[in-house]
């Protein structure tokens, strides 16, 4: 599977729009496109999902290690990957869209604005590609899509002034269609405000498609595999909590966890009861805007019956909040929650956390053993306040985590942490064979 990254000069570029053009560009070329995504994202994914039609795959070096990244990759199915990057091309240093290029050993098509310029475009793409010679990676810019750029004189002008080396693969004219609305805690989620096929389609003809199929190319393969004990893990069944208030969770989770065992999903918005499993996993999500539900359905208060029992379950960011004792609004209603963990979660305006994180663990726990070190990553608009006699699984190495220097939460046989785990780092296969242990 031949494919290219999609790095912007910076955050707000346009890179999700883009990325969604060409690939229903690819798509209308007769194309099968695997979409991806540099960085740790849940929700330019799901954009990339609606209109390719197939799961977009997180590349996120922090999480995965180069070999990681590279088997995520090769995971894919299709005859092209379009890979949209991370803020600039450049920032970042845990896993920058540049970094994620290097690993892949893939080309980069730059994104530059050209909303108020036209030689201005062509300087600004140049120095993005010298300054690729100045790191210790082997980063090529292969060319740039001119964002917001009008047709015309306009793009002439940007056309000529490109130099030889910097390939021009067309533009994205202004539309107002071609945005996608914010929401609560950023922007709306794909399934809810998937961009207009029409429009998408308008934009596509002002790309060179074949151009860019050109410029893709084949990927660097791993050099290792991802140990896994799923052949003795007696085939789990996991439950995991599936609908609007528990959204944000890997493709590959998924697939890792039917390589070991049953998937059943459940839906505690809609009061559906907990499986029979051996296992829960809670997602992170939005539980904040449906606490209401969650509080009155009553599957949080039967999951908590079942973490007393002993059942496994682990809870990831939202599924942190919903294992808590209370959830608190930015407006001050609280709500019920499950009442597994002893914390009580408010929300805030502002976010609390938002970075790369590595944790070590006190003791074992259903995601490490006692010593080991994870690596997640952590976005969250809530806080939690503990008990004082709180018990946790991790210390801190990186990031915030609950109290700034500890996450995970433990009770019973369960684990709450603010920060997600992807399935490559090992992580995961953890938790799958403990729930059978």
């Amino acid at each position: 599977m031949n494919g290219f990254v999609l790095g912007g000069v910076s955050s707000s570029v346009g890179k999700t729009v883009a990325t969604l053009s060409i690939t229903q560009a690819l798509s209308d070329a007769g194309y099968e496109v695997q979409p991806a995504k540099a960085g740790p994202d849940f929700i330019d994914p799901s954009h990339h999902e609606a209109i390719a039609g197939r799961p977009s795959r997180t590349l996120d070096l922090w999480l995965e290690g180069t070999d990681g990244l590279r088997r995520n990759y090769r995971r894919g199915d299709g005859d092209i990957c379009v890979v949209e990057g991370v803020m600039g091309l450049y920032d970042g240093d845990a896993s920058s869209t540049a970094m994620v290029a290097d690993a892949l050993e893939l080309p980069v098509v730059l994104v530059v604005s050209a909303k108020a310029g036209m030689e201005s475009v062509a300087a600004t793409a140049l120095g993005f590609q010298q300054y690729a010679e100045t790191l210790e990676r082997d980063i090529e810019v292969a060319g740039i899509v001119a964002q917001r750029a009008h047709g015309g004189r306009h793009e002439q002008g940007i056309v000529d002034a490109l130099p030889d080396d910097l390939e021009y693969f067309g533009r994205i004219p202004p539309n107002d269609d071609l945005e996608i609305p914010d929401r609560h805690l950023g922007l709306e989620m794909g399934g809810e405000a998937a961009l207009p096929t029409d429009a998408l389609r308008a934009a596509a003809e002002s790309l060179e498609t074949e151009r860019l199929v050109e410029v893709a190319s084949e990927a660097a393969e791993p050099t290792s595999a991802l140990e896994t004990d799923a052949t003795a893990a007696g085939e789990p069944t996991i439950a995991i909590a599936d609908d609007e208030a528990f959204c944000f969770r890997y493709p590959a989770t998924i697939e890792r966890c039917r390589e070991y065992g049953t998937l059943r999903t459940f839906s505690p918005v809609a009061g559906d009861p907990v499986p029979d499993c051996d296992g829960v996993y809670l997602p992170g999500g939005y539980p904040e805007l449906h606490a209401d539900a969650l509080a009155s359905a009553g599957t949080l208060a039967e999951l908590g019956d079942r973490a007393s029992e002993g059942l496994p379950v682990l809870g990831e960011c939202g599924g942190l909040m919903a294992l808590s004792q209370s959830l608190s609004t930015v407006e001050g209603d609280r709500h019920e929650m499950a009442g597994v963990l002893p914390a009580d979660v408010t929300m805030h305006d502002r976010y609390q956390a938002l970075d790369h994180v590595e944790l070590e663990a006190v003791d074992d726990t259903l995601t490490a053993a006692a010593g080991q070190s994870i690596r997640g990553h952590e976005f969250h608009y809530s806080s939690a306040s503990v008990d004082g006699d709180a018990r946790f699984a991790f210390e801190t190495t990186r990031g915030d985590g609950i109290d700034g220097d500890h996450d995970g939460l433990t009770e019973y046989n369960s684990l709450g942490t603010y920060v997600h785990v992807h399935p490559e780092s090992g992580a995961f296969d953890r938790f799958l064979t403990e729930m059978i242990r």
